[in-house]
């Protein structure tokens, strides 16, 4: 018989070629999810009877002390929303390597400049991730018997992975979406993604990601 042998990979690459191909489809679909959760994130105040308290998430401070644009984004929701009704405002946020100060005092300064008044917040300057930034809410709300609904204030595309987990950890929650900075559009989404597919691990798989 004559004609050219037809060229096979070796398994484990034919394997391994798969796996990944299969990886790829699912990080797209799960991206697809994240926008669609986005998309019935409201941008506007609820009315005062869906909240008791405000907890704003935080996100880089810059070198300065002040916030980066994203999470001053948050913050003015926040101020917004205690304007409409005031309430405890809980900020929450450690020190990162590359920030001069826990995010909760730079958030608690500048909320304070905008006329949420000092003794209605409450810092949380110990958590590094949202799991955390809730658990440290809950602890410092939980001796306020008046507050049973609470908001919570971030990014839009974070709002939806923030209300699952406050459900998980008990919580009666709404959401208040603040816009994403547009030159991070595509890193924030990317991000998050991932950040789901951890929370599923960690939720159903009981990984030790935490």
């Amino acid at each position: 018989m004559s004609g050219k042998r037809r060229h096979r990979f070796p398994w484990p690459v034919g394997l391994i070629f798969w796996l990944v191909s299969l990886g790829v489809i699912f990080y797209c679909g799960v991206m697809g999810y994240v926008l669609i959760r986005e998309k019935g994130v409201s941008s506007s105040v609820p009315s005062a009877d869906h909240y008791d308290a405000i907890v704003v998430l935080g996100a880089q401070v810059l070198p300065d002390g002040t916030p980066n644009v994203q999470l001053a984004w948050r913050l003015d929701a926040a101020a917004e929303a205690y304007r409409n009704k005031k309430v405890p405002v809980v900020v929450c946020g450690a020190q990162g390597r590359d920030e001069p100060l826990p995010e909760a005092y730079a958030m608690k300064k500048y909320l304070t400049d905008r006329g949420v008044a000092e003794e209605d917040i409450l810092t949380d300057p110990e958590s590094f991730n949202t799991r955390q930034n809730l658990r440290n809410a809950a602890e410092l709300l939980k001796n306020k018997p008046e507050v049973r609904k609470v908001m919570i204030v971030t990014s839009d595309y974070h709002v939806p992975r923030s209300l699952a987990l406050a459900k998980d950890l008990g919580y009666e929650a709404v959401g208040l979406g603040s816009p994403c900075k547009p030159d991070y559009w595509v890193k924030n989404h990317a991000r998050e993604a991932l950040a789901w597919i951890k929370y599923w691990g960690v939720k159903y798989l009981h990984l030790p990601l935490e």
